[in-house]
């Protein structure tokens, strides 16, 4: 069976992993959700990720999910563009989330962005989701 918003299924999986006090989700993989995965490693959203494949070359993404001293979840993820109505912002109205506390992540035409970076790039895309 295929799946309509596989972005959205990642984001319920880190959600629901987080609010279960999961060590690690495992998803299917992507190029999307692993450039998605390294920008929040980059942000310090979660741990680590990595790549898994297994004998029948299903590649699987492994999410190290990240908590503070208070074993709380340290993120909030958000999805703006869905299937069914998408969401695209110029470079001039690229939001921020939280006062510049959080961040969103835009898929950009070089590739998928925080809003600080495609603020530099000096592109606009679709905003795939806010995270804080």
């Amino acid at each position: 069976m295929s799946m309509t918003d596989p972005i959205a299924d990642m984001f319920t999986r880190i959600r629901n992993g987080s609010k279960a006090k999961f060590e690690k989700i495992d998803l299917p993989s992507s190029k999307m959700k692993r450039e998605v995965a390294k920008i929040l490693k980059e942000e310090g959203f979660i741990k680590n990720f990595k790549i898994v494949t297994d004998d029948r070359q299903h590649e699987t993404l492994r999410i190290f999910l990240k908590y503070d001293a208070n074993r709380k979840e340290v993120i909030h993820l958000r999805r703006v563009s869905k299937p069914g109505r998408r969401v695209y912002v110029k470079k001039d109205n690229i939001p921020s989330v939280m006062s510049g506390l959080g961040l969103s992540i835009l898929s950009t035409p070089k590739g998928i962005l925080t809003d600080k970076s495609a603020r530099q790039a000096d592109v606009g895309g679709e905003v795939l989701c806010y995270v804080w």
